[in-house]
């Protein structure tokens, strides 16, 4: 069966993606700031989608308590989740892709330990550090962890099946760490750290926002312009040396930029999992299998999940909040259940 593709060329960018793209990409950032909207106004100070959008657009409403409730309180916490499942969405998509998996999540193969590990030990041992300290530091420990992933599946050129093997066995190995963290440390910092492992979005301001954002404005196009190469090695080592592709270093590249976003997204907004699982496979159901078409999908997919997780967790038993990583968990563990059935004779 033919499909049909939009190519785009310069002398030194080809970007080819399937029909099917712009006009998917179209609909989820509609839907996005749908549920954006809706998650800005619901709370124990309802706001109606009219106001919020006139608020947001600086026309007067007649009430100086929306932009208050909006803009100090609802929409860095809706933009936090929209980055943090953007991130987590890319990053899952690029893990998938070089393990040629589709069960590989960050969270699943170790990355997201790694980074939880490296965090908590910010909160609960210096607890003063400034709020910049915990992304490069979660980013740090998510570094560490991939290479020494990276290194213990190398057998004459890096393993997708030791890769990740390796990956969940150091994954429990630095949950016992965090865990002893935990177990020792100071009651309020403790109490800190476990409010993060959630995953959550709640109490995040635009101090959180505006230092997530560099790393997506950085690392994601970084995803969009490997997406090439990762379609090769998709393909296989062999096909991708065929086709002049660097495996290892390519490998290495995209391992880096998978690393930075869930590095950061974890330190943002704690244990958020299953998105990196998730959204790859809906972003593949719609768009196909061509990373440079799928990337951007997926980070869309990903950004409208958290959000609306975040508004579930919120309203389902309010006043209680519930996690939004919480209901990602409930929502993930079933499909991954459904994956790994669907799957085991692969």
């Amino acid at each position: 069966m033919k499909l049909d593709w939009l190519v785009f060329r310069s002398e030194s960018i080809s970007w080819r993606i399937d029909r099917r793209v712009p006009p998917m990409l179209l609909c989820l950032a509609v839907a996005i700031v749908v549920a954006m909207v809706m998650n800005l106004g619901r709370g124990e100070y309802p706001i109606s989608p009219l106001d919020i959008v006139k608020t947001v657009l600086g026309i007067d409403t007649g009430n100086p308590d929306h932009g208050f409730v909006i803009y100090n309180l609802r929409l860095p916490r809706t933009l936090v989740a929209v980055m943090v499942g953007m991130a987590l969405a890319v990053a899952g998509t690029i893990f998938q892709g070089i393990t040629r998996n589709p069960l590989a999540d960050p969270g699943i193969i170790g990355i997201n330990a790694g980074a939880s590990l490296a965090a908590v030990a910010v909160i609960v041992l210096l607890p003063s550090a400034p709020i910049y300290i915990l992304p490069l530091s979660a980013f740090v420990g998510a570094l560490l962890m991939a290479g020494l992933i990276y290194s213990l599946a190398w057998n004459n050129g890096s393993s997708p099946v030791l890769f990740i093997l390796m990956g969940v066995g150091l994954s429990a190995i630095a949950s016992a760490f965090t865990s002893l963290l935990i177990t020792f440390g100071d009651i309020y910092s403790v109490s800190d750290a476990l409010v993060w492992l959630a995953g959550s979005v709640y109490g995040r301001t635009w101090e959180q926002v505006f230092s997530f954002l560099p790393w997506l404005i950085v690392f994601v196009p970084m995803a969009l312009i490997l997406a090439r190469q990762l379609n090769a090695l998709n393909l296989g080592d062999d096909v991708a040396q065929g086709l002049g592709t660097r495996v290892e270093w390519q490998r290495g590249l995209l391992v880096l930029v998978g690393v930075a976003l869930a590095g950061a997204a974890v330190a943002t907004a704690g244990m958020i999992g299953f998105v990196g699982l998730i959204a790859p496979h809906i972003g593949r159901q719609l768009v196909g299998t061509n990373h440079q078409g799928l990337i951007p999908t997926s980070a869309l997919l990903g950004g409208m999940l958290v959000v609306i997780a975040d508004f579930f967790g919120r309203t389902m038993f309010a006043p209680i909040e519930i996690p939004c990583g919480v209901v990602t968990a409930a929502i993930g563990a079933p499909y991954f259940l459904y994956l790994l059935i669907r799957n085991r004779k692969k």
